[in-house]
């Protein structure tokens, strides 16, 4: 059955992989499965068709046969289970990998995209004000996991879907200078996006942007 995923008709990031289909794409990539892809316009993630497979109307989704899936952390989560590859097989270690997962999503995150929502969407008045308690939240958070890293390479050993929902969480603060005062997480994130399988779901959401008409 042939797998399918969702991404946007054209992406907002302007095709840099910072839409979570991407998560998805480096998953299915790092696995060895192949998938396809559904484009959507915004119109078309409002409509019925799409609301069926993700009731909140984003992207991703997964489908594969009968099973239909949406976010991304769970579509991860889905993918490693099935497929060798991002989960450990000894059962501590599996459990720890599946830890870092939510603590990327649950922890690290959120306070990430609270800055993303204050720059696009809050006033400029309101956004300077914010910002600087928005910084310190993040600052506090990447503190800790830089500590927690050190200097290894990977959050637990060897490289898991942990890692892969970290990288992808910490790469949404490219450009913001914030990651580069921690250089143990920048080299982190450089060695998330030198993996094939990245570089190879990066080329695959980036075709989909360049090959779209311009606006």
């Amino acid at each position: 059955m042939t797998i399918t995923n969702t991404a946007f008709e054209r992406s907002p990031d302007g095709g840099q992989g910072m839409a979570r289909d991407m998560r998805v794409r480096w998953a299915l990539e790092e696995v060895g499965q192949p998938y396809g892809v559904r484009l959507l316009s915004f119109k078309a993630m409002k409509e019925p068709a799409h609301l069926a497979l993700h009731p909140f109307g984003q992207i991703p989704t997964y489908q594969e046969g009968d099973l239909a899936l949406f976010e991304s952390g769970a579509i991860v989560f889905h993918i490693a289970e099935r497929h060798a590859g991002l989960l450990p097989d000894d059962a501590n270690a599996r459990a720890r990998a599946i830890t870092w997962m939510f603590a990327a999503l649950n922890t690290v995150e959120p306070p990430i995209v609270d800055r993303e929502v204050a720059e696009y969407l809050e006033d400029e008045t309101w956004y300077e004000q914010r910002l600087p308690f928005i910084d310190e939240r993040i600052r506090k958070r990447l503190g800790e996991l830089s500590g927690r890293l050190g200097n290894a390479d990977w959050l637990d050993g060897a490289f898991s879907a942990g890692d892969l929902l970290m990288v992808t969480v910490l790469r949404r603060l490219e450009g913001s200078g914030i990651l580069e005062e921690y250089p143990n997480l920048s080299a982190y994130v450089a060695r998330g996006k030198a993996r094939p399988a990245y570089k190879r779901a990066f080329v695959a959401q980036l075709a989909v942007f360049t090959a779209a008409p311009t606006a």
